[in-house]
């Protein structure tokens, strides 16, 4: 890691990815919770999707923190080098993961991977081309939370336009809204357009495209504006750090409150949960990022740890891996084992409780296993490719720079 590399890298908000990634973990198994606790309380860790929210702030204030100060115009090789770095960073385990997926459907025909499209070919090809998070259709094809990398590709292509206008012309704060307003046109134009639902659902532009979701991501570049500028010192004595997060899970709060509208799974795709999602959680957000940033608490020194720090690191693989088909195997193998373990009790004539046959431990298990392949799959496929991309003459040729230089990280 170059010298430049170090400066950027804070190690609480490779933690924070853990956090976040954990937190879309809980929100997809919440039905577990129903089972010994008020519906509310299930309704409250559905909502915890806020993850996803968590990335977008934060893919907004590292792209910004690591390449802003260094922009100074949008030259081609600078252009080619930033998407060499996106590229090796985000695409390499997508690509695998997903050609993986379907992979598993042509064995199983399990449906959960194509929704039931009678041409998986080409739905392969829509989703490693992310472009399935455009369509109503396909959006949660093949790995289903794999959409928001549909909307983190946007935003990388979008960064150094953004960059360009704020820089150039002093356009920062309009730019979120043309976006938007972009996106709600783009509704209104095609939602009478019978095209396997091409921007054709109001909630899918809203919070599953970047058109909708882009203020979370301003959000974090404006953090990442004002920390360059200001530094990581400051004279308030606010606690930014335990506000943010409180402030995070009232708006968790809020939207579990909402009516869940049909067709959709959570308060979050209600008309107040789109507000309070890509409006208020994530200023909860920055504030909670800057809190981490200017503070030291318990709760940063935790973060850093080395192990949280490694959990964070893989936690891109968990993020892809924790819903889908790799979940479904181990699914189903706990339920073999539970019909195995019992069918030993049969013989051995005992009356005893399975370790299988409770659904939370299932999930806690899952939960270890998917750790456990994360961090495997960070440390033998991921990092490596990661280097290599990156040190390989893809879209730009490599040049070797001393530690000290100012390279493009």
């Amino acid at each position: 890691m170059s010298q430049r590399a170090q400066q950027n890298y804070i190690p609480a908000l490779t933690g924070v990815r853990a956090m976040a990634a954990y937190l879309v973990f809980i929100s997809h198994f919440a039905y577990i919770f129903d089972e010994s606790f008020p519906h509310i309380v299930q309704r409250f860790f559905g909502e915890f999707h806020i993850g996803v929210s968590i990335f977008f702030v934060l893919s907004g204030f590292l792209i910004t923190f690591r390449y802003y100060n260094n922009f100074h115009g949008l030259s081609k090789d600078w252009f080619m080098q930033y998407l060499k770095n996106r590229v090796a960073r985000i695409y390499p385990m997508y690509f695998l993961l997903t050609v993986a997926a379907f992979i598993y459907y042509f064995i199983t025909k399990d449906q959960s991977i194509t929704k039931g499209y009678e041409h998986p070919v080409a739905l392969l090809l829509m989703n490693v081309t992310f472009v399935r998070g455009f369509f109503y259709q396909f959006w949660d094809t093949g790995i289903a939370q794999g959409w928001s990398l549909t909307v983190e590709e946007c935003f990388y292509f979008s960064a150094p336009i953004i960059f360009l206008i704020a820089k150039r012309y002093g356009k920062f704060y309009i730019q979120p809204v043309v976006i938007t307003i972009a996106g709600i046109l783009l509704y209104f134009i095609f939602s009478h357009v019978s095209w396997h639902g091409f921007f054709g659902n109001f909630t899918l532009v809203m919070l599953f495209t970047f058109f909708g979701r882009c203020f979370e991501f301003f959000v974090g570049m404006q953090l990442a504006r004002y920390v360059l500028k200001k530094g990581f010192t400051r004279t308030n004595k606010v606690n930014y750090t335990y506000t943010g997060f409180l402030l995070i899970f009232v708006c968790v709060f809020v939207m579990a409150l909402q009516p869940i509208p049909k067709g959709w799974a959570a308060g979050v795709e209600s008309p107040v949960g789109i507000i309070v999602n890509n409006y208020f959680l994530c200023i909860a957000v920055a504030l909670f990022f800057y809190g981490i940033l200017t503070e030291t608490t318990l709760f940063k020194k935790f973060l850093t740890l080395p192990f949280i720090e490694l959990l964070g690191k893989s936690s891109y693989i968990f993020y892809l891996i924790h819903l889908g088909w790799i979940y479904n195997l181990m699914h189903n193998s706990f339920n073999w084992l539970n019909d195995y373990v019992f069918e030993l009790y049969d013989k051995w004539g005992v009356d005893w409780h399975s370790p299988f046959e409770y659904d939370s431990l299932n999930l806690l298990y899952a939960f270890i296993v998917l750790n456990i392949i994360s961090v495997t799959l960070f440390k033998l496929i991921e990092e490596p490719l990661n280097h290599y991309i990156r040190r390989s003459n893809f879209l730009v040729k490599y040049k070797p720079k001393p530690t000290h230089s100012k390279s493009i990280v």
